[in-house]
């Protein structure tokens, strides 16, 4: 393929070269060498559960917060062929009308049974979805296409990339952002499931004792990033104005050891604790304390890779859900901070404000910054305006071109099979 192998003669494209890359605002050159490393990780880690799950033929339960592996699997290539190969809005990037009609996808059913919009999540486990080698073999022929539309940018390969650029570029970055979650997503259903992934990059670490809280000035900060240059997400374009309070805040986020007191005083038994709908989540049978935990005698056993280990309690604490968080913090009279806070501490003291181990609830309800417009994927935000909780930062799992001080993930407050935790702020 001539024309994409052109667009890798002036860059540098081994993946330690890429590790501190952003994908937002990466050249026609840099953005074809994320896709591909991105495409490896999909495919190692698919190729990891599929091991494990060889005598199941690939089957897992039904849960709410999973998908079929092979499910999974399509779907990333039929998003990337959905916003790319069969677009013909692309050249527009976010002013494309989603609905433009389609070319037709290679496979004739591949919208029947990879359209997360129009599939309904329970059925998922129903359709009969093609095998792990014909799905591989779709999923090349798709980045290549995807790889070749990439070429036509390329004239300039790793020049700054302009306003024009950046809107060719659109769909190539928003395919490689949604294969990096998903990707994410695989790594805390290999946990779900009991399945050992190897790769180090995505293992917890231990965290150094926390560091003397940041002390922050009352200060205006806005949010968001009206007329940004390079990629966005839709959520945060905009503008949000806020006067902020003088507020303190944890240099880092909580380790299971400043955690788990909280376990050991009786607090998950505690109703003081766990108001409104946190009360419901605690009754349910299995949240007397974190997912993934045990007690055994004196000490603290964690499942992970399939069995029960000795808890290692200066990592993260990790696998909270938003209720544990804010029990945590009521009981020690803390809170959390808000997503604005959290933004300002990252950006106005970089080198002493830590993240990038767990996301990280905040205070704040998932919602629209002024201004909002929803960008094609109409899906991707819209819809969970005002019913999820907003988490800053990044995870064991997270790729390193995704992490960004602006991005906001969002979940239901009762999730604990992602990788999130908390610091907090003085009350």
């Amino acid at each position: 393929m001539a024309a994409t192998d052109a667009i890798f003669s002036d860059a540098c494209l081994s993946d330690a070269c890429l590790s501190d890359a952003s994908f937002r605002d990466a050249g026609p050159a840099t953005l074809a060498a994320m896709l591909q490393a991105s495409r490896r990780d999909t495919l190692a880690t698919f190729a990891a559960v599929a091991s494990a799950l060889a005598s199941q033929n690939l089957v897992v339960p039904y849960r709410p917060e999973l998908n079929p592996p092979l499910w999974e699997l399509g779907h990333v290539g039929w998003f990337q062929a959905h916003w790319l190969g069969r677009n013909p809005e692309r050249p527009l990037g976010a002013q494309a009308n989603p609905a433009a009609p389609r070319r037709a996808p290679c496979r004739a059913d591949a919208d029947a049974l990879y359209d997360s919009s129009a599939v309904p999540h329970a059925s998922r486990w129903q359709l009969p979805l093609p095998d792990a080698d014909t799905t591989r073999a779709e999923l090349a022929l798709v980045l290549d296409e995807s790889l070749a539309l990439l070429a036509l940018q390329a004239t300039q390969p790793e020049a700054p990339p302009s306003a024009a650029q950046d809107t060719a570029l659109y769909f190539h970055r928003l395919c490689l952002a949604h294969e990096d979650m998903h990707h994410e997503a695989a790594v805390y259903m290999a946990q779900a499931l009991g399945i050992a992934l190897t790769d180090p990059r995505f293992q917890h670490r231990a965290l150094p004792a926390p560091g003397l809280a940041l002390q922050l000035s009352a200060a205006a900060f806005d949010l968001g990033s009206p007329g940004a240059e390079g990629f966005a997400f839709d959520n945060e374009c905009g503008r949000q104005q806020h006067r902020l309070q003088a507020f303190s805040i944890d240099s880092q986020v909580l380790r299971w050891r400043d955690y788990l007191p909280f376990v050991a005083a009786g607090g998950h038994d505690d109703p003081r604790w766990w108001p409104g709908r946190a009360a419901s989540w605690r009754a349910a049978p299995g949240h007397d304390r974190p997912r993934y935990l045990q007690r055994d005698g004196e000490q603290w056993q964690q499942w992970r890779d399939g069995r029960w280990q000795p808890l290692v309690l200066d990592e993260p604490a990790c696998h909270l859900t938003a209720y544990e968080a804010d029990a945590w913090c009521a009981w020690a009279g803390r809170r959390l901070p808000t997503e604005a806070e959290w933004e300002h501490a990252a950006r106005t003291q970089p080198e002493r404000f830590a993240w990038g181990d767990v996301w990280e609830w905040t205070a704040s309800t998932f919602a629209p910054y002024d201004g909002f417009v929803a960008h094609p994927y109409r899906d991707y935000s819209a819809p969970w305006f005002g019913s999820r909780r907003v988490l800053r930062g990044a995870s064991l799992a997270t790729q390193r071109r995704m992490h960004d001080v602006r991005y906001r993930n969002f979940f239901t407050p009762e999730r604990n099979d992602i990788f999130a935790g908390l610091r907090t702020c003085a009350v």
